[in-house]
């Protein structure tokens, strides 16, 4: 049986650290559930130069936004709206929610 494991573990990839996603979890303003999500850092992040309408400005590297409209499944459906900036690396700068707040995974594994 330790031959076949080793075998499989060669053909299957597992990596514990999501290095191509940022994973978000939050709460809803009014029912209290908890939803999580991963942005794909390679697919769901648009380039933008500095704009104003997403806070930062005369910056001449280029930065990335993403925004998600969150909806939970089990109490209530209102929509919760996620805003992000990343840095040129793809590291979080700054980030807004609308109809919730954000949970950190400490809090997560408390429930």
């Amino acid at each position: 049986m330790g031959l076949f494991k080793k075998i499989s573990s060669f053909f299957t990839f597992t990596n514990d650290k999501d290095e191509l996603g940022y994973h978000i979890q939050v709460r809803c303003s009014r029912c209290g559930e908890i939803i999580e999500s991963r942005i794909d850092l390679k697919n769901d992040l648009s380039t933008y130069y500095g704009d104003a309408d997403v806070g930062i400005t005369s910056e001449k590297e280029p930065h990335y936004f993403c925004r998600k409209t969150l909806i939970g499944k089990e109490r209530c459906f209102q929509r919760i709206e996620v805003e992000m900036i990343f840095d040129q690396h793809r590291n979080i700068i700054d980030r807004q929610i609308v109809g919730g707040e954000f949970v950190s995974e400490s809090e997560t594994n408390q429930e």
